[in-house]
């Protein structure tokens, strides 16, 4: 065991490092953008407090649309949108915009679905009290809809750490790229199975930190 971590443990620390780079950067823009288009799309419903139809059907159209096409190809069909965001198409910098183009959509679709599970009978009866619709959304939908949403974000979490997988396509490296590059192509069996251990027990952590903090949200 020392021997391999003295061959290996460099290249995973590094690609441990890698990963949670892109997934920590991705995630907090996809939430700055997902989480306000996921009220949005609530809002502007038929029969939401700001209906827009319009503006609902092209947004939903288009989060189908990207929801609908797998990561690796939208990697590479986006490339020059990539390249006039960040600059590059390659490295961590260049595989960011495409996992938030993927992260973002996902993330507005499930905060819609857990507002849309906050008991219609309490919006009306807020509304009926005056209250503004930006304190209804706060107070209201986001704060009844808090635990779902927890659980919502801790599922796309583990979704873009799957992605990250395929960013050694642009040279981003990651876990995913060390198990493929060197344990698949290589035949370094060991180094494949010591990633995807390592990749199991980072989601396991995840998934039960996501299930206490929206237990204790729901109790509060």
């Amino acid at each position: 065991m020392g021997t391999f971590w003295e061959d290996w443990g460099e290249v995973i620390q590094e690609a441990f490092f890698q990963t949670a780079q892109m997934t920590s950067i991705s995630l907090i823009i996809s939430i700055i953008i997902g989480l306000p288009l996921g009220v949005l799309l609530v809002l502007t419903r038929k029969g939401g407090q700001a209906e827009n139809i319009v503006f609902y059907t092209i947004m939903n159209t288009i989060i189908n649309v990207i929801r609908s096409i797998p990561f690796i190809i939208l990697l590479f069909f986006i490339l020059p949108f990539t390249k006039l965001i960040a600059g590059t198409t390659i490295g961590v910098q260049g595989v960011i915009v495409p996992l938030v183009v993927y992260t973002a959509p996902y993330i507005a679709r499930l905060m819609e679905s857990s507002i849309l599970s906050v008991d219609r009978g309490v919006i009306e009866a807020y509304q009926s009290m005056g209250i503004s619709t930006f304190k209804i959304i706060w107070s209201v939908l986001i704060r009844e809809a808090r635990s779902s949403i927890i659980l919502g974000l801790t599922i796309a979490t583990i979704g873009l750490i799957g992605a990250t997988a395929m960013a050694g396509l642009v040279g981003a490296g990651g876990l995913g790229d060390v198990a493929y590059q060197y344990g698949h192509l290589r035949f370094e069996p060991t180094v494949m199975y010591t990633t995807i251990f390592i990749l199991v027990i980072i989601v396991q952590c995840i998934q039960s930190f996501g299930n206490v903090v929206a237990r204790k949200l729901s109790k509060d």
